[in-house]
């Protein structure tokens, strides 16, 4: 007997066609939603899939930043993000007018965002970076100039440790790695001695100071592909243990904490996909006097080429 979400599944490629569109899932989407989707990456591979795809719409399987930055890159194409309320609680963390704020303090800084953050606060930034090229965008920068950093407090750190560059943090952190602790990673690592731990640049400094490598959720797959090692403590969303079975299925993946479980991720469903392809809704549109603003931040970071 074939199973509703196999006919769900079809219904959708169906559709797909029917639409011109392309279905964008970031890894921490449920298993389902990433296998029906035409790419799955993190958010700098998605923003790159956004911006040179061909397709007249793009159903993104992600937060709500993510389809704004798809909107920016794409203003002629519909952009539908199968759950309107799929947040995310970094992002909320900054606004424009508190940006605004803040600069007027050190009006020569650099300010750098996260892509985490909402079109607003990209068209106050110059330039923004996502946990696969933070590292890169952040040397590639003037070293006279200060650089203010929001929102993830945690990912600063982490990339002042790489580059050496003093930079000011805002205080803001990703609500699911910061509840990763140094006791989660040790208890892991009693529990599997073996293992080789790989986390989020996201986590706490303390975390991050255990791990064997750090890297973005793409890079997280990437060096278990490649490694000989067979066992792996993984420190980020729950959602990745998907890709890593499917691409390295003879390996050993341990979660290093349960609670590693981003809800806004998972709001998104295959029947939201459904209905978000039936009815090309809710649609993600950015005002053109904040796109004109934001794109800028973007492509900045989309032309830096890794060092």
């Amino acid at each position: 007997m074939v199973s509703k979400e196999h006919e769900l599944s079809e219904e959708i490629v169906r559709l797909k066609k029917e639409r011109n569109a392309i279905i964008l899932s970031h890894l921490y989407q449920r298993p389902e939603v990433q296998d029906i989707a035409d790419f799955v990456g993190d958010s700098l591979g998605l923003a790159q899939q956004a911006a040179r795809t061909d397709a007249s719409v793009i159903v993104f399987c992600g937060v709500h930043f993510m389809a704004e930055s798809a909107s920016i890159l794409c203003p002629d194409k519909i952009v539908v993000l199968p759950d309107e309320h799929a947040g995310c609680p970094m992002a909320d963390m900054v606004n424009e007018v508190e940006l605004q704020r803040k600069k007027q303090e050190i009006p020569d800084a650099i300010v750098v965002c996260y892509v985490n953050t909402s079109a607003e606060v990209k068209a106050e930034c110059d330039i923004a970076c996502t946990s696969a090229n933070a590292v890169n965008v952040i040397s590639s920068l003037p070293m006279d100039r200060p650089i203010l950093f929001v929102p993830d407090k945690n990912l600063g750190h982490y990339i002042a440790s790489k580059t050496g560059r003093e930079m000011l943090l805002w205080e803001g952190c990703c609500n699911t790695h910061d509840r990763l602790t140094a006791d989660d990673i040790l208890t892991a690592k009693a529990a599997h001695p073996r293992a080789l731990v790989l986390v989020h640049p996201e986590c706490r400094p303390e975390v991050i100071a255990l791990a064997d490598i750090v890297t973005s959720t793409t890079g997280i797959i990437q060096f278990t592909r490649e490694n000989s090692a067979g066992e792996f403590i993984i420190g980020t969303e729950m959602g990745i243990l998907h890709a890593l079975n499917k691409q390295c299925p003879d390996k050993q993946y341990y979660m290093s904490s349960d609670k590693l479980i981003c809800s806004n991720m998972k709001k998104i469903t295959l029947e939201k996909v459904h209905q978000a392809l039936l009815n090309l809704s809710p649609r993600v549109e950015v005002k053109q006097e904040i796109r004109e603003r934001a794109v800028r931040c973007l492509d900045k970071m989309l032309e830096i080429k890794r060092l």
